[in-house]
């Protein structure tokens, strides 16, 4: 492949070129030439676009594609489609599947099955054994045959012995305990968030206190562990706090945020529309501004699309009896870039540089001789998202038929270009 992109303002902060308004010439795989201007004669693909922003391939470290056992959800073609068209490079699978992915032999069935895509596909396994929190998984096998880290994703360990065996084990290794937050016996399972909204609506209320208490465990864990862990999909302002005094601290901890928490107020629950319905639930505005400032101060290392296909008789459903969860890929960028309030060179970190220093990947960069794995974006695009754009095979969605600000364009990845609106 040969490819020439005109005129693309380059961001990222490890690239000689960061800020600038380039060229950048790409053939067989490789980025040979970045200039001011680079003549585009005899060139086989030419790439221009209003307002070309260009950046290191973006990552999302917590999307669920549903292979195994739910592939009437989405599958892993559609997942890597939709992963494309929402211009991700590189996305960590979550091990929520049917049967979960908590074994070698799984674990190989989905790097087998991944292999050779525009879109790198990494598998996450699960800490505990089928998710049930009782006894570990065949961790150490799992990373050996592809897994880059492990969760048992919406799942909390609710053991703390369990949590601490966990992380001793994979210090010994280098693996990755991505933990979620949510104590079940506080939680309503209801996914609402506990305060006006719930009393208007009628239904018990899920408390911050359900999340922070097991922030707060984990943080002790850690700490007495002197293990790396990642905690994930936090949505208090009470947890912002406890990461932030904790980071102070020094205890080896990173955390993600999903996008759908920083753009939405629980108040979007007033509607019934069950695909508003997601765990962590939507929450207040003050909690929304403590995400805000948590990503800008570096309290918060990453953002998430927590994509979660559904199909319709999961989600068109009386609201208590809806399963949890949004598609999130094709609409990330969108929604951080509207609702984050960070710059540009912000967003890049906390959605392609941050993820991969975490699961410990080469981070791409933009300079000549280095391999191509690039998203295309404009900042200022404002679009429409209609059902035919859709890639996943589900369609729960509250932003359909609503405008959008900021989108990908295209993605290059293994010599490989996927085109988005470009």
């Amino acid at each position: 492949m040969q490819l020439l992109i005109k005129s693309a303002k380059i961001i990222d902060p490890n690239s000689p070129y960061n800020g600038k308004v380039m060229d950048v010439l790409i053939e067989n795989g490789t980025i040979t030439d970045i200039k001011a201007k680079i003549p585009a004669a005899g060139i086989k693909k030419v790439i221009e676009a209003d307002d070309l922003h260009l950046s290191p391939g973006w990552f999302d470290m917590q999307a669920n594609f549903c292979d195994p056992g739910f592939e009437y959800k989405e599958d892993i073609a559609s997942g890597s489609k939709a992963a494309a068209a929402g211009g991700f490079t590189g996305v960590a699978i979550v091990p929520s599947t049917n049967p979960p992915l908590h074994s070698k032999t799984q674990i190989e069935y989905i790097v087998n099955k991944t292999a050779g895509q525009i879109v790198d596909l990494h598998q996450i396994g699960s800490i505990s054994h089928k998710l049930e929190g009782k006894d570990l998984s065949e961790m150490y096998d799992m990373k050996l045959s592809g897994a880059i880290a492990f969760t048992d994703d919406t799942h909390p360990v609710m053991s703390a012995g369990l949590l601490h065996r966990a992380l001793l084990y994979t210090k010994s290794f280098g693996g990755l305990i991505m933990s979620r937050c949510n104590d079940t016996s506080l939680a309503t399972g209801l996914c609402v968030n506990e305060g006006k909204v719930s009393v208007m609506l009628g239904l018990k209320g899920e408390p911050s206190i359900a999340e922070e208490i097991m922030v707060t465990r984990e943080l002790f864990i850690a700490e007495y562990a002197e293990a790396k862990l990642h905690i994930t999909s936090i949505s208090t302002e009470g947890s912002v706090n406890l990461i932030r005094n904790a980071k102070k601290k020094g205890i080896p901890i990173t955390t993600s945020v999903n996008a759908y928490n920083l753009a939405f107020e629980d108040t979007e629950l007033l509607g019934w529309n069950t695909d508003f319905k997601v765990s962590p639930p939507l929450r207040g505005k003050s909690d929304i501004k403590a995400l805000q400032k948590g990503l800008s101060d570096g309290t918060i290392d990453i953002i998430c699309s927590d994509h979660r296909p559904e199909d319709e008789e999961n989600k068109k459903l009386e609201f208590d009896l809806a399963t949890p969860g949004m598609l999130g890929l094709q609409t990330m960028y969108s929604l951080v870039n509207m609702h984050s309030g960070l710059t540009q060179a912000e967003i890049i970190a906390k959605i392609a540089i941050n993820p991969r220093k975490v699961l410990g990947l080469e981070i791409p960069t933009i300079d000549k001789g280095s391999m191509a794995n690039i998203t295309l974006f404009s900042p200022s695009t404002e679009w429409v998202l209609e059902k035919k754009d859709i890639a996943s095979q589900s369609y729960n969605t509250p932003l359909l038929n609503k405008k959008l600000k900021g989108r990908a364009l295209g993605i290059i990845n293994h010599d490989l270009y996927s085109s988005g609106s470009i």
